[in-house]
């Protein structure tokens, strides 16, 4: 407990004890030793008598005191490190020399770490010192860190308890040298991150104004993740680039859009709280904030879709490897949706003006930043940083297929609204252009764009349009159409055509057709299908739904979340029942009496029966 004290030329209380057993008056040693370890002060001598009349143990009196001693200090180490004195470092440096033999005292522990931890602060900028120094570049900069003692960081890395109760300052230092070690401590963070994500994604609220895409961009940045890697990354840009090291690897081993979304989020948080040790060096600081604020508007407006492609032919020869990073930032599924859904605008614009897709210069460039973005991962995979060229033919065969369709659900909604005699005897197409089918099962570009032209209808509540497009879904690129984010969001649009699910035509096109051809082999499709059940059950046609029970029933194999999902839907169901008002039947109102007919001489009225 004392270990330390003797380095310093304090007794401790192995030197009382030997003292107490070699001397010859054990009282008059005792008084010896108060006087020579106790407070130093000649007029307390006198007053201490005086509390001892008041029954205050000498103890008590002395932990006070070094208590608010202790404070008194740390305070002043705060003050001398945020101070302007040209010789802070090596004050905190001669206290630190002085007290680190007592790190491992608890009562002295709060003092040394209070130094260590404003130790950096107070030499951030004084690279004159002798001390340890760091120095990282990132493109053109260089950012210098005074070091803590690199003897004494190995004394706390190689102690747990002393490790865990440091300041995250002292940690960075120990970080920024041991990748491993910061990736034990950044790896829980990120699977906590991709959990959140996927509970989010299979949220109980299925609803097209609670989606996964409804909270802002600050809002998200507020969680606890973002919060706790922006901590630990704090100034340090060698840091923050281990972090995006971890978030590429993580990305290209699993595929997992998410990663690109954390990438995106730690920047503009850093961004929020003003670091511009890092945010000057980022290359893709300035794209991001600008593709920030399209998404916080889920709209790319043309002033903006200017300063994005003026970052992106900015790209200078040499420095190509930006583009894997703007890759990555396009490939967030945040950035994916406002792209899209600016599209759709586009086109719709377009089809009003009776204009051509390849004659508009806004929706070129979203279908190249959409097309950048989805290639992220091929080209951080091969290392070969190039934009993908985007198939023309998405533009002049794709986008002009699915646009007829516009036309053809256009054309069949006016001709319902005109007079009975000026109507022709035109039915609601079913089939669908050749291109439009081609183009979803072999293009990543076209199937997004075509998913999204579902969504699009479905909050038009356009239930012939729907009923026409989701069998065309069962064989997309890379089956983008049972993905977690499409399902989600779709789940959440059906919920507007609510009542079309007591037609057993609808449900089987929702159910028969598309999502049952894949819920076997696919648990998340099962999943999905069970959330928008808990929401529907009452609207599906009970004999439809007697026969989906049946189906959806989980094999034994089945995850946990599967077999707790069917339980609440039949628990729902049961409670509907017994909710229901049962019909009971009624009376007969017959009461075995035959017909009476009744003659009359004043009328020729017919016969009634009773």
């Amino acid at each position: 407990m004392f270990a330390g004290l003797p380095e310093l030329g304090i007794s401790n209380g192995d030197d009382l004890k030997e003292t107490l057993t070699n001397c010859p008056d054990p009282l008059k040693a005792i008084d010896q030793f108060q006087m020579e370890n106790g407070i130093l002060l000649p007029t307390l001598q006198s007053a201490l008598p005086f509390l001892d009349l008041h029954g205050t143990p000498r103890l008590e009196f002395h932990q006070s005191v070094f208590d608010e001693l202790r404070e008194n200090l740390m305070e002043r180490v705060a003050v001398i490190a945020e101070g302007k004195e040209a010789d802070r470092y090596s004050k905190l440096e001669e206290l630190l020399e002085k007290s680190f033999p007592l790190v491992k005292m608890p009562s002295i522990q709060p003092v040394v770490m209070q130094v260590l931890k404003h130790l950096p602060k107070a030499s951030a900028c004084q690279s004159s010192v002798s001390g340890g120094k760091w120095c990282t570049k990132y493109g053109d900069s260089a950012v210098i860190y005074m070091l803590v003692p690199e003897k004494k960081l190995k004394i706390v890395m190689a102690d747990k308890e002393l490790y865990k109760v440091c300041a995250v300052e002292v940690k960075r230092q120990i970080w920024q040298d041991n990748q491993a070690l910061f990736g034990d401590e950044v790896s829980p963070l990120l699977k906590q991150y991709i959990v959140e994500k996927e509970a989010a994604l299979f949220s109980n609220d299925v609803s097209v104004l609670h989606s996964f895409f409804s909270p802002s961009p600050k809002t998200r940045r507020q969680g606890e993740v973002v919060l706790k890697l922006t901590q630990m990354i704090g100034k340090n840009v060698k840091l923050y680039d281990m972090v995006l090291q971890f978030l590429r690897t993580l990305f290209l081993r699993t595929r997992n859009v998410h990663y690109c979304t954390l990438r995106a989020e730690l920047l503009m948080s850093l961004h929020d709280l003003d670091i511009t040790e890092i945010c000057s060096v980022d290359p893709c600081h300035k794209f991001t904030w600008c593709l920030d604020a399209c998404i916080r508007e889920k709209f790319v407006d043309g002033k903006r879709a200017r300063e994005l492609q003026g970052f992106l032919d900015g790209v200078k020869k040499g420095q190509e490897q930006v583009l894997g990073d703007l890759s990555m930032i396009l490939c967030d599924p945040f950035a994916c949706n406002t792209l899209v859904l600016s599209i759709m605008r586009n086109l719709q614009e377009l089809l009003s003006q009776d204009a051509l897709p390849r004659d508009s210069p806004d929706l070129m460039l979203l279908l190249r930043m959409l097309s950048l973005g989805q290639g992220a991962w091929d080209m951080i995979d091969s290392q070969v940083f190039k934009e993908p060229r985007l198939d023309l033919e998405v533009v002049t065969r794709f986008l002009p297929a699915m646009m007829s369709v516009v036309v053809d659900d256009n054309i069949f909604t006016v001709e319902q609204k005109l007079p009975s005699e000026e109507k022709s005897s035109q039915v609601y197409p079913t089939l669908l252009p050749d291109a439009f089918y081609r183009y979803l099962q072999e293009n990543r570009v076209a199937c997004e764009m075509g998913l999204y032209y579902i969504f699009h209808i479905a909050k038009l509540r356009n239930k012939n349009a729907l009923q026409r497009l989701l069998p065309s879904l069962v064989d997309t690129y890379n089956d983008m159409a049972f993905g977690d984010i499409f399902l989600h969001l779709l789940t959440g649009h059906l919920t507007l055509l609510s009542d079309e699910f007591g037609s057993e035509d609808f449900c089987s096109v929702v159910f028969d057709n598309f999502l049952l051809t894949s819920f076997s082999s696919k648990e998340n499709v099962h999943r999905h299908i069970l959330r928008m059940l808990l929401h529907l059950h009452h609207k599906v046609a009970p004999s439809y739904m007697e026969s989906l029970i049946k189906t959806l029933e989980p094999p034994k194999q089945s995850s946990e979340q599967l077999k707790e999902l069917y339980t609440k839907l039949m628990e729902k169901l049961e409670a509907h029942k017994k909710s229901s008002p049962v019909l009971e039947e009624k009376p007969s109102l017959d009461l075995g009496l035959h017909a009476v007919t009744v003659s009359t001489t004043t009328s020729s009225a017919p016969t009634t029966p009773f």
